[in-house]
């Protein structure tokens, strides 16, 4: 999944479309490996503001100092977040989250109602004005039909909302969701329908694995691929990266 997740920001990097505004957690791993693994380097954004960070280790979280210290800028919040993202600067919005629904929409409020939930989440930071500004976004998330839902129980950020042209009616400026990565392969949206598809399964995963663990009737593409069998070299990166924690 990380190596997935990090070969498509390579891609992206790679067609001059790098500039990447990176989530804590599994996007952040996935977006360190890449920086790593590819040249040119995709460009590393966080929402405290650091510009073109190089952690040598994973940051623990947005406020970890080794973001600032290995930046090649820090600025405000507010700027990073006005001057950058709804200025159509950023590229990729690289994000995960605790529900994700056939949509692409995320939820990392509440599990449950908002007023008497079962669980209450972290919340959702800066993603919200991540997923709607971004040119495109990026997900990685495990898949389980516990997270992988039909309707989120409440739409932290959106992906393509009811579907088809909800974004337009919104006047939202970013593409959307337009790849998520899980553990067993890729989902990507329909073109009419915005609803996410299944075009990859990773090697020994089948699709009616993926279709089990998925909360909705989840359609399979016509011409299914498998991914790439993950290198020596790709997982002993990742491999050191974690050890470097």
């Amino acid at each position: 999944m990380i190596v997935n997740a990090a070969r498509a920001l390579g891609n992206a990097a790679a067609a001059g479309k790098g500039v990447c505004f990176v989530g804590i957690g599994l996007p952040s791993t996935a977006a360190n490996l890449a920086r790593r693994l590819y040249q040119p380097e995709p460009v590393l954004i966080y929402e405290s503001g650091c510009i073109g960070s190089k952690p040598t280790r994973l940051p623990l979280s947005i406020g970890d100092g080794e973001l600032a210290d290995t930046s090649d800028s820090v600025v405000s919040v507010p700027e990073i977040f006005a001057y950058w993202l709804q200025a159509g600067r950023i590229d990729i919005g690289f994000l995960s989250g605790a529900q994700l629904d056939k949509f692409g929409n995320i939820n990392s409020t509440v599990i449950g109602s908002y007023d008497a939930p079962k669980t209450r989440l972290p919340g959702a930071g800066g993603a919200p004005e991540i997923a709607s500004a971004a040119g495109q976004v990026m997900v990685i998330m495990r898949q389980s039909k516990r997270s992988f839902v039909d309707k989120v129980d409440f739409r932290s950020s959106i992906g393509f909302g009811e579907g088809r042209g909800h974004r337009e009616r919104l006047g939202l400026r970013g593409g959307g969701p337009r790849i998520v990565i899980t553990d067993l392969g890729v989902m990507e949206p329909d073109q009419e329908t915005c609803e996410l598809v299944l075009t990859q399964v990773h090697p020994g995963v089948t699709p009616e694995q993926c279709i089990l663990n998925t909360g909705w009737q989840l359609r399979v593409a016509p011409t299914l691929l498998v991914t790439e069998t993950v290198t020596a070299n790709e997982i002993e990166t990742l491999r050191a990266l974690q050890a470097a924690q």
